[in-house]
């Protein structure tokens, strides 16, 4: 990139090694300026410091935070933004935001003003939504071929526009998946049914294991949720994989849900519903978590790994429910009794294009700290998820939960199971809304394939625009 001093270009280029990163505190918590005269030339072997892009590098820039595993907390992020503002000068103001409001707010900044710089979230939003919309700067100039090598491939695609733009640089990911009572198995017999080794069971395990519990406990034992949104990914994996449906076509461009697999799958479940599976409108996915914790539902579909290490969960155990049971995470049923094909979590940081390139220059000069630099070790293991990347200059990511059994154990048995990232097709939103209200009226005796067929058809009717 060009330097704002030619002339010091080879005193730049020797001076590499310093750190230059950007992110502050909250509010007007800021630092000295950097200085324009130390910004070193961009090459392959970037270091954290190097800014990407433009002549000059902003005071001040503002990053907005979704809830995204620890990144939600401020005393696990402010430290390492304290860190990137000592090591470059560039103030950050930060905000935490909630999904419930979050969209709105953004979408209302692009009118109202007040627009942040950086935004850290999924996808599905800063690619398919704001990114579609050109709200989102194009990143390609940050990832070069070792980038590529280093980067989980399904992340980077699905950070990528269809017409090859960057618009999220990478930077977590997860596999989310299910989750028992292990205790309450044991009572009822039904931890028979599962394999503990590789945390896998067949489709007719599972049913024979809803059975066994109902037959113990004689109540609802697991719910298929559907008041909203929230958790929907276990709704979805659960269908899905009991029978091999998908739920959208190869090129992500539609939704299958009418997927004969998909609608012997929702038959099978509303058969047993009344009978240990409940079709429950009053529950979203944190709900069910709390029945769990509490010992009423002996299994969750919505979990990973961040809700196995989080202290505070529900009473301060997370690996126990509030009787003292313990959690054991599977992996969904599938009909061969194999590892299922699990939904992704995928979380990084896009830039919205202000118009100011000192400030997209600050912003890019934040992304390379926090995603491409040894400090990258540090902004996944807040995270509570994995990096998005084997290594980030010379430092090894592969490995940095080594001394977590937990993070291992996902690390080995769920994370490798990864399936697509289906969550960036076109009209996510609203099929996301479809998707709760048609599994709603399933519950309440619809005709199965004749209600999937209708809100499907809402959902593609979003997609195609």
């Amino acid at each position: 990139m060009k330097t704002i001093r030619k002339a010091l270009a080879l005193v730049l280029a020797l001076c590499i090694v310093l750190s230059l990163a950007a992110c502050g505190s909250q509010g007007s918590n800021e630092s000295k300026a950097p200085d324009p005269t130390k910004e070193p030339d961009q090459t392959q072997t970037q270091s954290p410091e190097t800014p990407p892009a433009g002549d000059e590098v902003a005071k001040e820039i503002t990053i907005w935070i979704y809830p995204v595993g620890g990144w939600s907390d401020e005393k696990n992020v402010k430290p390492l933004l304290d860190k990137f503002t000592a090591d470059t000068g560039i103030a950050v103001k930060y905000e935490f935001l909630a999904y419930a409001d979050g969209d709105d707010k953004v979408n209302t900044s692009f009118t109202s003003g007040g627009t942040p710089d950086l935004i850290m979230e999924g996808p599905e939003r800063l690619v398919v939504n704001w990114g579609a919309k050109g709200k989102m700067v194009d990143l390609t100039d940050m990832i070069d071929a070792t980038d590529k090598s280093e980067l989980n491939e399904a992340a980077l695609a699905a950070c990528t526009s269809p017409d090859g733009k960057v618009l999220e640089y990478p930077m977590f990911i997860t596999a989310h998946c299910m989750a028992i009572n292990l205790d309450a198995f044991k009572e009822a017999g039904a931890d028979q049914y599962i394999d503990l080794e590789t945390r896998t069971w067949s489709t007719e395990n599972f049913f024979k294991a809803v059975d066994a519990l109902y037959a113990k406990y004689n109540d609802t034992v697991a719910a298929v949720f559907c008041k909203g949104q929230g958790g929907d990914q276990g709704t979805r994996a659960l269908i899905n994989n009991l029978y091999g449906g998908k739920f959208t076509n190869a090129d992500h461009s539609q939704y299958t849900w009418d997927d004969p697999n998909n609608i012997k799958a929702l038959e099978a479940l509303k058969e047993k519903d009344g009978k240990g599976i409940a079709f429950d409108a009053s529950l979203e996915g944190g709900d069910e978590l709390k029945l769990l914790y509490q010992d009423v539902l002996k299994m969750a579909f919505c979990w990973n790994v961040a809700q196995q290490l989080d202290p505070a969960s529900q009473h301060g155990d997370p690996g126990k429910t509030m009787g003292g049971s313990e959690i054991v995470c599977m992996n969904f049923p599938t009909e061969s009794g194999k590892a299922a094909e699990l939904c992704g979590g995928i979380w990084g940081l896009g830039i919205f294009d202000n118009g100011d390139p000192a400030r997209i220059a600050a912003s890019k000069q934040f992304i390379k700290y926090m995603c491409d630099s040894e400090n990258a070790a540090d902004a996944a293991k807040i995270s509570n998820f994995f990096s998005a990347r084997s290594a980030a200059e010379g430092t090894d990511l592969s490995n940095i939960f080594a001394d977590n059994d937990i993070m291992n154990e996902y690390n080995k048995i769920f994370l490798p199971s990864l399936g697509e990232y289906y969550n960036v097709v076109p009209g996510w939103a609203q099929a996301r809304t479809s998707w709760w209200n048609m599994l709603q009226k399933i519950g309440t005796g619809e005709p199965i394939a004749d209600t999937v067929a209708t809100y499907m058809a809402e959902a593609n009717a979003a997609a195609a625009g």
